[in-house]
């Protein structure tokens, strides 16, 4: 197999992320690959120290011919067997070719996007049910879930993050943006006093979010951390992780959760629901409820065992269908056999 992988990404966000882990991993495995993408440094770099043959390119949008120059120029000088996109843009612009094309989708996209490819991946089977409903072939759309990084780490002193050592903390990752609902965290932590949250992210609701948690007076119990590239060191200084998003198409957080050993309380959004067994591997509660989303928070704080055998079970389904030996011998065998 020869691959070629392109993204037009942000610098930061959960497809982002994950593609490079691919990327990586599969560079592991010895597959022969190159990889096309923004030229966002980091990304850049960590590809580079792994190994991975890098192009750039900006992806602009559709009058950004020089990108589509560039990728038919690189698919002809790799000759790839197999081409995997991500997102609109690099779907968009990839060239006709002998290989096989496969574009992978983590959201309800619309498909004007992706006429061009032969093979769609959707990384939950409600997306896959989607894109049949849209009118893709049953038999061209698939099912790949995402793997997360499961490296452990120490604890971090909370006192670090301006936190009293013991203050039960709450921790919540993504996007700073209104679909992940972090307005209805701030209004549940209000009802939680002397509990502290750590919210890791960045974006566009940021300022509007701080003003929030200071109308609602949660003085220094609220803490906006920024984004954390490694954000290890903090799955293992919390007691709970919290995802209470409006729309999720998957939900990276709870599968990182899993993996670290962390009980997850999320709102019922596709994703998380898809996920989680209520009471078995994690609790759901309604979107859009801070009440009952701080009972559900109050209720695994206070119940030791509860919070140990939601860690304990969602380890188990992470350890099931989420390690990245299982979703990289999955994406080897589909590719393989795959055909245009």
């Amino acid at each position: 197999m020869r691959l070629m992988q392109a993204i037009a990404g942000a610098a930061q966000g959960g497809a982002e992320a994950f593609f490079t882990r691919l990327a990586l991993a599969l560079q592991r495995r010895g597959v022969a690959q190159e990889v096309l993408l923004r030229p966002e440094p980091t990304r850049l770099a960590a590809l580079r120290a792994g190994g991975v043959a890098v192009g750039e390119t900006w992806f602009g949008g559709p009058f950004d011919w020089a990108s589509r120059w560039r990728f038919a120029r690189a698919a002809r000088r790799f000759q790839p067997s197999h081409v995997l996109t991500w997102m609109n843009r690099a779907t968009a612009a990839c060239p006709r070719g002998e290989f096989v094309h496969a574009a992978r989708l983590g959201g309800y996209y619309d498909l004007k996007y992706y006429r061009r490819a032969q093979h769609l991946i959707g990384n939950t089977p409600d997306i896959v049910d989607y894109l049949v409903r849209a009118g893709w072939p049953a038999a061209r759309a698939h099912y790949l879930p995402n793997f997360v990084d499961e490296t452990a780490a120490e604890p971090l002193d909370k006192r670090a993050l301006d936190t009293p050592e013991e203050a039960p903390v709450l921790l919540a990752l993504g996007r700073l943006h209104p679909n992940k609902a972090f307005d209805v965290l701030l209004h549940a932590l209000a009802r939680l006093p002397g509990v502290h949250l750590w919210l890791a992210g960045d974006g566009p609701e940021g300022a509007a979010l701080r003003a929030l948690a200071h109308r609602l007076e949660l003085g220094q119990r609220a803490h906006f951390l920024g984004w954390w590239r490694e954000p290890a060191p903090l799955y293992a200084s919390v007691e709970l992780v919290v995802c209470p998003s409006r729309f999720e198409p998957l939900g990276n957080v709870v599968i990182e959760a899993w993996a670290q050993r962390k009980p997850v309380v999320a709102a019922a959004a596709k994703g998380p629901a898809g996920l989680i067994q209520h009471g078995e591997n994690g609790l759901l509660v309604p979107i859009d409820d801070e009440s009952r989303l701080a009972a559900a928070i109050r209720q695994v704080l206070a119940d030791r065992p509860l919070a140990a055998r939601l860690a304990a079970t969602g380890r188990a389904a992470y350890e099931a269908s989420f390690t990245e030996a299982k979703v990289v011998d999955a994406y080897l065998g589909l590719l393989a056999g795959l055909t245009k």
